[in-house]
């Protein structure tokens, strides 16, 4: 008689990752083209609106309609990946990506400009599939790694992008878009021909697959292990977007500089991100855990939002805003690990989606918070006087654009102190 052992249960973890690793190279080009969009906006939008005759407090909600869609959109985005797989949900919303940056590079009114952002917003859950597929392909060792690579393929897209936006801007305003929208067709491309299925287990089938997910949106704070990192995301995440309405208005209002000089300091934050997000997370969590490392970039990237508008100069205001761009780059690759590892399997596509949710809807709600900060009527005032008269606006008229950058910086500081007091909840299981 012959007895049949049992097979040893098959083997289903991921292989060891590295960077030549193909859908890995897949994933960073996806997050390279969602970088150069988010740089397309973050350079010319200001301008955009102003080409429309929107006012500052009208073009902030550019920035706020991408995010309250995305907001709404990318857990579902997230929780349908965990259950149809990965690869279909990053198809539709790269495809979306496609189309409204060619209707926003197109766009010959205000409306139709709201509307493509929209668009973008209601299918641009790609970075929580993208950050899925993340955690698919690599070891929990592996990921600190994996996600500084992620970051820094965000990071090339603000190296590029500003490159980009300084020779494109010269055929039109639209122009940077336009040049997204080809660059994610390729991604698109890629994606379909290229990239594996890598959802290795479905999540359990359910009626409310199409449930918007506002009740898990609300809990979602309160999730083990979880939740207090989606709180430091979205408060950083809040900060951000005060910052990024201010810091363009500060440098071209206030120390009176032009916007291909600003493309070029946002190019040298790219390099600096980029080579913190590879070499500098490589060496750091060698010495360091995810947590402290977090911690570190939170304090720094506090320290000079509050600094950055103290002196009007522009050597400065440079220096500052190069020592932010440093630790700025450290933060977000940190909380996605840690979120990662304080996740099961079956719901990594839901808690990354959850973690691209709040970032969007905090990015959002930054720009419009700024609007409010800025003194509009003294600005409009000044520039009616100046209009009426030929004599230029003194600088002083625009100080109020200082306001969102120390603003940003008191709020980053509680982000700091919020993080210290729950870092239990994430920490014992940190690399």
């Amino acid at each position: 008689m012959t007895i049949k052992l049992s097979e040893p249960p098959k083997d289903r973890s991921p292989a060891p990752l590295d960077s030549s690793n193909p859908t890995l190279r897949i994933v960073l080009f996806i997050n390279f083209v969602n970088a150069l969009s988010l740089i397309a906006l973050i350079l010319n939008i200001y301008n955009y609106g102003k080409h429309f005759g929107l006012s500052d407090f009208q073009t902030s909600f550019l920035f706020a309609i991408y995010s309250l869609s995305q907001f709404i959109a990318a857990p579902t985005i997230g929780k349908l990946s965990d259950r149809y797989g990965r690869k279909p949900l990053l198809i539709i919303s790269l495809a979306g990506t496609v189309v409204a940056n060619l209707i926003v590079g197109t766009a010959s009114t205000a409306l139709v400009l709201f509307v493509a952002r929209f668009l973008d917003g209601i299918t641009g859950g790609n970075i929580s599939v993208a950050q899925a597929i993340i955690t698919d392909i690599s070891k929990p060792e592996e990921r600190a790694r994996a996600f500084g690579l992620f970051g820094a393929s965000l990071g090339m897209g603000f190296v590029v992008g500003p490159l980009i936006s300084y020779f494109t801007t010269r055929i039109s305003l639209g122009a940077p878009f336009l040049a997204s929208s080809i660059l994610a067709t390729i991604a698109l491309i890629l994606t379909i021909w290229l990239l594996p299925e890598t959802l290795k287990e479905a999540a359990p089938k359910t009626d409310k697959i199409f449930d918007l997910g506002l009740k898990r949106i609300i809990s979602g704070f309160a999730i083990p292990g979880v939740g207090a990192l989606l709180m430091v995301t979205f408060l950083t995440g809040t900060t951000f977007g005060m910052f990024t309405f201010g810091f363009q208005a500060y440098y071209i209002k206030v120390l009176a500089q032009d916007l291909p000089s600003f493309d070029l300091l946002f190019f040298s934050f790219g390099i600096l991100g980029a080579l913190m997000q590879t070499l500098g997370i490589k060496f750091l969590t060698k010495k360091l855990s995810a947590t402290r490392i977090m911690l570190i970039g939170l304090f720094f990237r506090s320290a000079c939002f509050a600094l950055m508008p103290i002196v009007p100069n522009v050597v400065y205001f440079v220096v500052v805003s190069l020592i932010f761009s440093v630790f700025n780059s450290l933060i977000q690759p940190m909380i996605s690990n840690l979120i990662s590892l304080n996740t099961q399997p079956s719901e990594q596509g839901m808690t990354s989606g959850l973690n691209a949710a709040y970032l969007s809807i905090s990015t959002g709600i930054g720009p419009v918070l700024s609007a409010l900060l800025v003194d509009k009527t003294t600005i409009e005032a000044a520039e009616k006087v100046a209009k009426e008269t030929g004599v230029a606006v003194s600088l002083d008229s625009y100080y109020s654009y200082s306001y969102p950058l120390y603003v940003a910086g008191l709020c980053a500081f509680a982000v700091l102190v919020f993080a210290v007091r729950t870092q239990r909840q994430y920490s014992h299981v940190s690399t």
